[in-house]
């Protein structure tokens, strides 16, 4: 098999997947119990919690665990605005956000907010001169995607927060990190945002797991009230597998997170070298500043749903867009908002690969992938 998906989910780690298994049959005790084999899972717990803080560049009491990115994601902005509702009514984001956070905003649209979704250009990067413009005395949130998730494209959130932290120190700033921890460095205090969210099962840990990250000093309400735990910002009795998982990922993508970027890298060229000399009328989504572990194609006269069958009767496993649908089958917002032409948009295939991909796998792929781009362009000229 060959699994370039890996935008979608990695595989767990060996060790992530023994030290789970030991979670689930001796440490299974409830942390929130009184007892000494309670205490015990909380300390454990307590290990995890800084290996994700360690990872990102916080403080242990700065990691809130939930079930993933999109709670992550929702708890942050949903607080955010709560807390600055009195200073404003403006929200900024971009037009190519993901679903959890660019269905929050249309969702406080609704309810009356200003809602400001910025153009992005043929990259997907964000205009600062445009992002001064729309930046007033009423913004009480920015939000945005630090690596896009389709587009691997690398945003400049930190000298887009110091502007806005310029203008007015009490607007908050959230990151979307889930696809950029991991993929590059990241720490929260060279970013300067007060949130950010990240998740288990894109850095080799397992689904249903995520954390946020919340600078020390800001309060925010909310979104499951009950039971108090992690300190009450979301109670609910702590999957103990998932975050013993989570925190084993963390530690051991930031033990080895220089291999991996270097890998990537490699990985990266050298399958732009195998598509430029054996793959005709296609197109590079991804820009030169992006993270080396995604590339947006779009191959002319094919149908990438198409395409994405053919290679999968091969086991290699790719996708069209971003997964984090239902299905993953819809028309993509992003390459619209990037001004991708239909002919194009319609044959874009996402390749994601991780710290397992092999030169071996990548001459496979391209040399399937020709075979297959040639019988569909049969069929389509």
């Amino acid at each position: 098999m060959i699994y370039l998906d890996n935008c979608a989910t990695t595989k767990p780690d060996k060790e992530v997947v023994k030290v789970m298994m030991k979670a689930l049959t001796d440490d299974f005790a409830n942390p929130s119990s009184l007892h000494s084999f309670g205490l015990k899972v909380e300390k454990e717990i307590d290990i995890a919690r800084k290996s994700a803080a360690d990872l990102i560049g916080a403080n242990a009491d700065e990691i809130y665990f939930t079930s993933g990115g999109t709670e992550s994601n929702n708890i942050a902005v949903h607080g955010a605005i709560l807390k600055n509702k009195r200073m404003g009514k403006k929200i900024i984001t971009s037009k190519i956000e993901h679903a959890s956070i660019y269905d929050q905003f249309k969702h406080y649209r609704d309810l009356g907010y200003d809602v400001c979704y910025l153009d992005v250009d043929e990259f997907g990067r964000v205009d600062i001169d445009k992002f001064k413009r729309e930046l007033n005395d009423d913004t009480i949130l920015v939000s945005l995607i630090y690596v896009h998730n389709e587009l691997g494209t690398i945003n400049n959130v930190k000298e887009i927060f110091e502007i806005v932290k310029s203008k007015n120190k009490n607007i908050l700033c959230h990151v979307d990190g889930v696809q950029a921890v991991g993929k590059i460095p990241v720490n929260v205090r060279d970013l300067g945002c007060d949130t950010l969210s990240f998740s288990s099962h894109k850095i080799y840990g397992p689904k249903g797991m995520g954390a946020l990250y919340k600078k020390r000093d800001l309060n925010i309400e909310s979104l499951v009230i009950g039971g108090g735990q992690e300190k009450g910002l979301r109670s609910g009795t702590e999957n103990v597998p998932g975050i013993l998982g989570f925190g084993k990922a963390c530690e051991l993508t930031n033990r080895d997170l220089e291999k991996r970027l270097v890998h990537a890298k490699e990985i990266k060229k050298y399958l732009l070298e195998r598509l430029d000399k054996n793959l005709d009328d296609y197109k590079i989504n991804t820009p030169e500043n992006s993270t080396n572990f995604i590339i947006s194609l779009s191959i002319l006269d094919i149908r990438a749903e198409v395409l994405l069958h053919y290679l999968e009767g091969d086991d290699i496993y790719i996708s069209t867009a971003s997964a984090c649908t239902s299905n993953g089958t819809h028309k993509s917002n992003t390459l619209e908002k990037i001004g991708l032409s239909d002919k194009y948009s319609e044959g874009t295939i996402r390749i994601c690969t991780s710290k397992d991909t092999t030169r071996e796998d990548i001459d496979i792929f391209v040399e399937k992938l020709v075979k297959y781009v040639n019988e569909i362009r049969k069929i389509m000229r």
